[in-house]
């Protein structure tokens, strides 16, 4: 998990700091979750208040 976001890292010349602290919450839910990987299901494993 840590090497995916120090991957994610590389893009911060690029996004502004809250983008990409959100674009690391998604990526996270996303290889928590186990089957299918919907958008009701990220809203759920993402952690509230983080994605707005």
């Amino acid at each position: 998990m840590h090497e995916i976001i120090a991957t994610l890292s590389t893009l911060s010349p690029h996004l502004n700091r809250r983008t990409l602290n959100q674009f690391a919450i998604v990526v996270e839910a996303m290889l928590a979750m186990t089957g299918r990987v919907t958008m009701l299901g990220l809203s759920r494993w993402a952690e509230k208040g983080h994605c707005h």
